[in-house]
C-alpha cells in the first residue's frame, strides 16, 4: 500500500479539477449564463458584478485545469481558498448543509492542496525531472 501513496493526490486533484471546470464551463462558453451570474451577484449587492462574475468563473476554470495537470497547485489553491471563502460567506451561509457541501468541499480540497502540495505525478515534477536530465 505504501507504494500507492504517491498517487493519493491524484484521487483528489482530478475530480476537484474536473468539478471546477464542469461547474464554470457554461459561463465561459455562454454569454447569457455569464449575465445570469452577474444578475445573481447584483442581487447579493456585490459591487461591479460583471467583473467579479468573470473573476470567479475564470479563476475556477483555470484553477481546475491547473489542479488536473499539477502546475502551480499551491497558487491555484490560494485563489480557490479566497474564492470559496467568499462564496460560503456571501452565498451559502444560510443554505442547508447539503446545499453548501460542494463549496465546503472545494474549500477543504484547496486547503489540502495548499498544505500538501501537488504530489509526485504532475507537470511541475515532470518539468523539474526533465531539466535535471538535460
Amino acid at each position: 500500500m505504501q507504494s500507492l501513496r504517491q498517487y493519493a493526490d491524484l484521487c483528489i486533484r482530478l475530480p476537484v479539477g474536473f468539478h471546477l471546470i464542469y461547474g464554470t464551463q457554461d459561463n465561459i462558453f455562454s454569454w447569457q449564463r455569464m449575465l445570469e451570474f452577474q444578475d445573481f451577484l447584483l442581487g447579493l449587492g456585490v459591487p461591479f458584478p460583471l467583473f467579479f462574475a468573470h473573476l470567479s468563473v475564470y479563476a475556477q476554470f483555470v484553477c481546475g485545469i491547473l489542479f488536473i495537470v499539477g502546475w502551480k497547485v499551491k497558487w491555484a489553491a490560494i485563489l480557490m481558498i479566497i474564492n470559496f471563502t467568499v462564496a460560503i460567506g456571501l452565498v451559502h451561509l444560510s443554505d442547508t448543509y447539503p446545499e453548501k457541501f460542494p463549496a465546503i468541499f472545494m474549500l477543504a480540497s484547496s486547503l489540502f492542496f495548499l498544505f500538501y502540495g501537488d504530489g509526485k505525478y504532475n507537470l511541475e515534477y515532470l518539468t523539474r525531472k526533465m531539466t535535471k536530465t538535460n
